[in-house]
């Protein structure tokens, strides 16, 4: 199955690009980005080597749909989608710190605290907690923004003031928002049978001093779902929990002896072992936005991007 791994397009008034994990961004006359979701799959920081199909499309679709349903509570960067994989908006200047909130001891909260930690990123976290259960108040667990290749690392609130990486006047207003933004993803999640679980926001701010979401929302490379049917019984009889999050591919890296640290060799993924992961994310697009999955056109997506980010462009300019 076609997938797309990497661009390399010059369109006009281009000034330059920036190649993530998963997204290519494209710098266009200092005053837009063409954010652009590819097929990579990134986990413990490492770019795997297969595409997976159609992720990028589900990646956009549902960062896109979401900016939609929290633009009341917080602006966001997002102008346009003028392809499946694409999206326009604002240029901005991130912050160098991502903002995690979690509202159950998953993933790394998890295993940090099967090593016997009982503070995150400079927050607390109580005694006698299995995997899995809910914190009773959401904590928010920041990570520095990596540079290409390197890895995110847990920082916490006082370290980004007292190295003013953020003025503590901006972080609050990213504090406000990260909650803002996890109390509608939560509900949203519970209309369709989903628990929120945990998910990270990446923020900038615009030309005139604007502080705006940027980046990805709510997908399941920033997120992690669990199925809201049987969750506490599951629980309760302390089995893991069905969910819907790039959690497996982590878990299953895991089990083949990966986890991104030096000398480990990324396992060989079959065709059909992707194809597994093709599905799961189609699962949860479906799952979350609670609509069929539409697949794009895959014969040439380059050239299928391109045309469509052109006619964009030639309207805007």
């Amino acid at each position: 199955m076609n997938t797309i791994t990497a661009t390399n397009f010059n369109f006009p008034n281009q000034k330059s690009v920036y190649r993530g994990k998963v997204r290519e961004v494209y710098n266009i006359n200092d005053e837009l980005l063409v954010m652009i979701s590819t097929d990579r799959l990134s986990a413990f920081d490492v770019v795997l080597p297969k595409g997976i199909p159609y992720k990028g499309q589900i990646l956009n679709q549902i960062a896109t749909k979401f900016m939609e349903l929290t633009k009341d509570i917080v602006p966001n960067w997002l102008l346009a989608t003028p392809d499946p994989n694409v999206a326009v908006g604002y240029l901005c200047e991130p912050f160098k710190v991502e903002m995690v909130i979690r509202g159950y001891l998953s993933g790394h909260a998890a295993r940090e605290y099967a090593l016997g930690k009982r503070s995150i990123c400079g927050v607390k976290m109580p005694e006698g907690l299995k995997e899995n259960d809910k914190f009773e108040i959401p904590i928010i667990t920041p990570t520095t923004k990596a540079e290409n290749g390197s890895h995110d690392e847990d920082i916490s609130r006082e370290l980004i003031l007292s190295n003013n990486i953020v003025s503590e006047e901006d972080y609050l207003i990213l504090e406000k928002y990260t909650r803002d933004l996890y109390q509608r993803g939560t509900e949203i999640a519970k209309n369709k049978g989903l628990i929120l679980v945990d998910t990270k926001y990446e923020f900038g701010k615009t030309k005139d001093g604007k502080i705006v979401l940027i980046d990805e929302i709510h997908t399941p490379d920033s997120s992690r779902y669990f199925y809201l049917d049987g969750y506490q019984d599951r629980q309760n009889r302390g089995e893991d929990q069905k969910q819907l999050s790039k959690e497996f591919v982590r878990r299953w890296l895991i089990e083949n002896g990966f986890q991104g640290k030096e000398g480990q060799q990324i396992p060989e993924m079959t065709d059909q072992y992707i194809e597994t992961i093709s599905d799961r994310y189609i699962e949860l697009y479906e799952n979350i936005l609670g609509e069929k999955f539409q697949k794009a056109d895959a014969n040439n997506i380059n050239e299928r991007i391109e045309n469509n980010v052109l006619g964009y462009l030639k309207n805007k300019f």
